[in-house]
This record gives structure tokens, sequence and C-alpha cells, in this order.
């Protein structure tokens, strides 16, 4: 018995002992669990934008595909789909600086990333018949259309995948040669499978007999300068009389692409819809 109590009091003697460590319980206070140093998280870098190099894109674009150049902020939420002239089959040009650098800068201020697909050869006027263009008759225009409009509408989809989110708005612009495209698109039957918000035509377009088409705004802006002003015009008076959502814009100078058509499409896109979805909600309203 006495050697059991001399025991016990030698293990009570080394439990009291100050200078022992202490022992942390499994359970511990949150103050204690704060001073452990936790590794850090590794951060997951963002994938690469797609920058395709077949594309042959100018300075500030990007290849999205082969045939598809693209500009714009990775969060922008609106897009336009821009067709250009015609444009000889080489890397640089005038024609294609000009699209290029009018298309980034109005883009960039309405904060909308922005396409430019390719057109098709062989189908231009016959002095420049192998540069790239967009058909202008009937003819092409329903042959070629459904086609063309399936390209973009599946550049839109890999653009938003690589952004990480899809596009509000999408709107469809084009000069000269793609501004005819466009208005045989809104009113001819080939263009029944586009979805866009917004239609505009700088510098090119023309009345599209038989046309119907479903009415969406519709920007037509042109030069008192450009020989082919005329085209515009009936373009305008066509979509007036059907009823469409519209404005017409007369500016001085000559034939092209410009900045100031694609900033006053944007506002009046953007207006439109709003005035449209606040209509929308005040017909909805209850009595």
């Amino acid at each position: 018995m006495r050697v059991a109590a001399v025991v016990l009091l030698v293990g009570c003697s080394r439990a009291a002992d100050p200078s022992a460590a202490p022992i942390v319980p499994v359970e511990a206070p949150s103050s204690v669990l704060a001073d452990a140093a936790l590794p850090p998280v590794p951060a997951v870098p963002p994938a690469p934008l797609p920058d395709v190099a077949e594309a042959d894109c100018l300075e500030g674009w990007r290849g999205l595909d082969a045939s598809t150049c693209w500009v714009g902020a990775p969060d922008a939420t609106t897009l336009l789909v821009y067709l250009s002239g015609i444009v000889p089959p080489v890397s640089r040009s005038p024609q294609r600086e000009t699209v290029a650098r009018v298309v980034a800068a109005a883009a960039g201020r309405a904060h909308a990333a922005a396409i430019l697909p390719r057109g098709r050869r062989g189908i231009g006027p016959a002095d420049v018949k192998d540069w790239w263009a967009w058909p202008t008759s009937v003819a092409d225009a329903d042959r070629l259309g459904p086609e063309l409009v399936a390209e973009w509408a599946a550049a839109r989809s890999k653009l938003a995948d690589a952004l990480g989110h899809g596009f509000g708005r999408t709107y469809l612009a084009g000069s000269s040669s793609g501004a005819y495209f466009i208005a045989l698109l809104a009113f001819r039957p080939a263009g029944a499978s586009l979805d866009v918000d917004g239609f505009a035509c700088a510098s090119g377009g023309a009345a599209v007999l038989g046309g119907g088409g479903t009415r969406r705004p519709f920007y037509v802006g042109y030069a008192m300068g450009d020989p082919t002003s005329g085209g515009p015009k009936a373009l305008a008076a066509q979509l007036r009389a059907a009823g469409w959502p519209l404005r017409v814009a007369e500016h001085t100078g000559g034939h092209g692409a410009r900045e100031i058509y694609l900033d006053e499409a944007f506002a009046f896109w953007d207006g439109a819809l709003a005035a449209n979805a606040v209509k929308g909600s005040s017909d909805a309203a209850p009595p």
C-alpha cells in the first residue's frame, strides 16, 4: 500500500509541474485554431481567351476560329456581329484596317464584344470577283444565307463558352456589301433563323421585293456624298411603310464604314429595346 501511494504522489507532482508543455484538447477553442497557419489555396488561372492564328486578325483583335476575328471586354454581355464590305484576300488592306478600327472603337464605347466573320469569295462584283464578299443578290442570299447565319450562331456560342457567359443582346450590322446582305436577310426566308435584337445598314442596302420579316429595331445610315445612297433611302422607305422601329441618319462624307453609324445604332437599339420593355411591362400590369 505504501508503494502505491508513492507512485500516486509522484504522478500527481509531475502533472502539476509548471514547466511541462500544455496539452491542447482535440476540440480546441476557436482562438487557438485561428492561430494555426493554414496552407494557401492555389488560385485557378482563368482559361486563355481564344486567339486562333489562322484567322490572321489585325492588331487588337483575336482569332475566334480560322475565319472569324473578335474583340471586346471579357465581361461584355452585348455582342455585335459586323459584316464588312468587300475586302481583298490579303492580310492587310485599307478596307480591312478601316473596318477593324471602326468596329473596335464603337464596340468599346458600347462595352460590347464584336465578331468579324468572313464572307465568301467568288460572289463579288466582276472586277473584284476573288475578294471576300457577302451575297447581294436574292439568289445568292437564299442559297448561302442559311449556312452563313448558322456560322455566326456557332461563333457566338463559341465566344460565349470561352468568356463563360452568354450574351443578353446580339446586334447585326454591316456596311457596303455587308449592308446589302443584311437587308436581304431581314426580309427573305434565308434570315428566318436569325436570332438578333436589331439591325443596322450603313453605306449600303436596298429595298427588297416580296419581303416580310420579323420587325426589329433597324438603323439605316448613309452619307450625302455616297453615290450608293439611293439604296439605303429606298430601304428606309420600305421599312417605314412596313412599320418597323426605324432610325434613319444622313451624314456628310462618302462611302464606307464609320464610327458615327455604329454609335448611333447602339444608342437607337438600346433605347428602342428599353422602351419596348417598359411598354411590355405596362401592358402586363393589372388594371
